[in-house]
């Protein structure tokens, strides 16, 4: 009845991790749109699965396990090197300058010469 040899399987993986990543780190993206971060979610289920597709499973948790390293990289050493929370984003105008946005979360004004 169970089988983790399938594609089905590799999906529930990957929206595990976004269903956990939109718990823990969704205040990162307060400012976005919510349509990008439907379309992050949808690539990066069509990343796990064509990975798992076109290269096996064995390469497509290598790429979860890499983005792993990429989320610990960021947010454990990255933004508290910064002076930002990793997991809470605060302060919340220090993470928006990092970041390019005003105080208010709008793109900052960029003088193009």
């Amino acid at each position: 009845m169970w089988r983790t040899d399938t594609f089905w399987f590799d999906v529930a993986i990957a929206l595990t991790g976004l269903l956990l990543g939109h718990i823990y780190f969704g205040r990162f993206a307060d400012h976005k749109p919510r349509w990008r971060l439907v379309a992050k979610s949808l690539i990066g289920v069509a990343m796990v699965v064509g990975t798992t597709a076109f290269a096996g499973r064995g390469w497509t948790y290598v790429l979860i396990g890499a983005i792993g390293v990429g989320l610990v990289v960021v947010h454990g050493w990255w933004l508290p090197r910064n002076g930002v929370n990793g997991l809470t984003a605060e302060p919340r105008d220090r993470y928006y300058e990092l970041i390019g946005l005003d105080p208010s979360g709008k793109p900052l004004k960029r003088d193009h010469r």
